[in-house]
Order: C-alpha cells, then sequence, then structure tokens
C-alpha cells in the first residue's frame, strides 16, 4: 500500500476542455513530475469550461475578447478551488487581476503560422475571390494585406473543429497556429508555413503560460522550475508592446521577440481590419531592456499611427 504522502495531490491545474489545451496542460503536469521526481497523479487537472468555448457563433471582438478564453479560469484561481491555470499565452489578457501574475513560461514552441487549404498550395495561388475562413482579427487584416482580392469569414472552433469545417467547404483555406498543430501531432496538415518576416505572429504565439496567485509561495516556487528564461523574456517584451497599444481584439496587432544569447530582436506591427493601413517597426537591445524596448516600439507605432487609427476601429 502506499502512503499517503505518495498518493495525495500537490496541485490541480486549471484547463479549458479542448483537445489543445489539454494536451498543454498535461504537457505542463509532466514537466513538473519529472522536475520535482513525483508521481503525474499526484498533479491534478480540473477542466473548466469558458465564456470563449460556450460561444461558437461570432468574432470574439464581437464578445467581450480573447479574456473570454480565461475568465472562469481566472475565476476559479481565486477562489481557490485550482492551484494554478495553464493558458496559451496568446489567450492571456494584458492584464491580469491584481491577485493574479504569470510566474512562468515553458519553452517556446515553433511561433509561426501556417496556411491550410485543400484548393492551393499557398496563400498567393488561392483563386480570386476565394474565401479564407479565421477567427483572428489579426490573420484577417494580413491576409487582406497580402491578398485584398479574397474574401474573409468566420471560422471558430476548436483545432479539429475548423480542420472539419475547412473539409466541409465552409473556407477555401484557413490559417493556424504551426505549435498547435505540433503540439496535437496534426502538423501534416499544414499546407505551407508562413515565415514570420511575411505573416508576424500574434503577442505569445506558441508560449505555455502558467498563472497562479501572486501571495502563494509554494505553488510560485513549484512551478518556477520549470520556467523558461528566455520565453519569458521575449513575453515580457511583447505583452509590454501590447500593453500599450490597447490589446484588445479591435484592433489587428502582430508581435514576436527572438532572444539569441543576451540579445533580443522585436518587430512589431498593427494594422486596420481591412489591411489598407499598417504601420511596423523593429527594434534591438539587451535581455535586461525586454519591457523597456517593447513599449518605446508600441510608443513609436501610436505615434506614427495616431489615435484615430485605433478609434477609428474601435467599434467596427
Amino acid at each position: 500500500m502506499q502512503s499517503s504522502d505518495e498518493t495525495d495531490i500537490l496541485a490541480t491545474i486549471g484547463t479549458r476542455g479542448s483537445p489543445l489545451a489539454q494536451a498543454q496542460a498535461y504537457e505542463v503536469r509532466d514537466r513538473l513530475a519529472r522536475a520535482h521526481q513525483v508521481a503525474p497523479e499526484r498533479i491534478a487537472i480540473k477542466t473548466i469550461r469558458t465564456s470563449g468555448d460556450a460561444i461558437q457563433d461570432r468574432p470574439l471582438f464581437d464578445v467581450g475578447g480573447k479574456g473570454l478564453f480565461t475568465k472562469e479560469i481566472e475565476e476559479a484561481l481565486l477562489a481557490g478551488s485550482i492551484d494554478f491555470a495553464v493558458h496559451s499565452s496568446k489567450d492571456v489578457p494584458t492584464f491580469l487581476p491584481d491577485e493574479t501574475w504569470l510566474p512562468a513560461f515553458l519553452p517556446r514552441e515553433d511561433v509561426r503560422d501556417v496556411f491550410i487549404s485543400p484548393r492551393a498550395a499557398s496563400l498567393d495561388d488561392l483563386p480570386a475571390g476565394s474565401t479564407v475562413g479565421t477567427a483572428s482579427l489579426r490573420r484577417q487584416a494580413m491576409v487582406l494585406r497580402l491578398r485584398p482580392d479574397l474574401k474573409v469569414n468566420t471560422l471558430r472552433g476548436n483545432v479539429e473543429t475548423r480542420l472539419r469545417k475547412l473539409d466541409a467547404g465552409e473556407a477555401d483555406a484557413t490559417l493556424l497556429a504551426l505549435a498547435g498543430l505540433n503540439r496535437l501531432g496534426l502538423q501534416d496538415k499544414a499546407t505551407r508555413i508562413l515565415e514570420t518576416e511575411e505573416f508576424l505572429p500574434a503577442v505569445g504565439q506558441g508560449a505555455i503560460a502558467i498563472e497562479s496567485r501572486r501571495d502563494d509561495d509554494r505553488i510560485n516556487a513549484f512551478v518556477k522550475a520549470i520556467g523558461d528564461s528566455e520565453t519569458e523574456v521575449a513575453l515580457s517584451a511583447e505583452r509590454s508592446f501590447l500593453a500599450l497599444l490597447d490589446g484588445s481584439c479591435r484592433t489587428p496587432i502582430g508581435g514576436h521577440c527572438r532572444v539569441d544569447g543576451d540579445r533580443i530582436y522585436f518587430r512589431g506591427l498593427i494594422i486596420s481590419p481591412d489591411g489598407t493601413e499598417s504601420y511596423e517597426t523593429v527594434r534591438e537591445g539587451i535581455r535586461a531592456d525586454a519591457v523597456a524596448l517593447g513599449a518605446d516600439a508600441a510608443h513609436e507605432l501610436r505615434e506614427r499611427a495616431g489615435e484615430k487609427f485605433f478609434t477609428l476601429f474601435a467599434g467596427a
């Protein structure tokens, strides 16, 4: 018989119920189990249905933004029914409740988007008038910037659902994150990988974030054991950039920070939803200046675009 200290639950993870969210939660659980040399079963996983999962018939920016994927999980965290949450970083709102923070990020997966279509080998090859399905305003805007002759419609749902909708002919093509496909073992579904130079990813894309209560010293020490410093530096620059550009789902924003030793390289973009107006900037600096570098890039774009750029699309 096992002793109680071998079977007691050490911590409970809160996560969404999609296959990708579950895969991410199990990856966190397994990494923690290895880091602390405990049985994986001693780290429980609690599935929480979020508003973002429940609402499938409208774009996120029409119903409150990406925070709909974290709201109920954060409520469970604050109530103490879970010890920490596992999120896709790009789903985490720019501003968290005062009582929570992001103490750790896992090593980042591939940040790139992929083009998927049964009808064309690339975005360039789609016939004029073809329909690209996506729930992302950033992807919509970047598609229309490259191909204003295409149509974009809303394609909601988890990765598998969107792939099924594509097979059913609801769109001629779609765009997804390569990181999600990799984590689900579906990377063979990608028709073409889009390089970041041509298709800038969302802030936080490819990174798994852990959210916990600031005052929970035991859990914070527990999860920091699997934190990746390079991802933390990159995300601090990207989230700083996002925070000063509103960070809502109303303004399409792309941002990516690459870490190379002590140097960081950042590129940021804001773009109108129809793809006709865009502003980009780049920064290079040292790791210690990541937050300031992201903020400086945001200030530049806000000044260049003017406040009208942001208010123009706020009610779109």
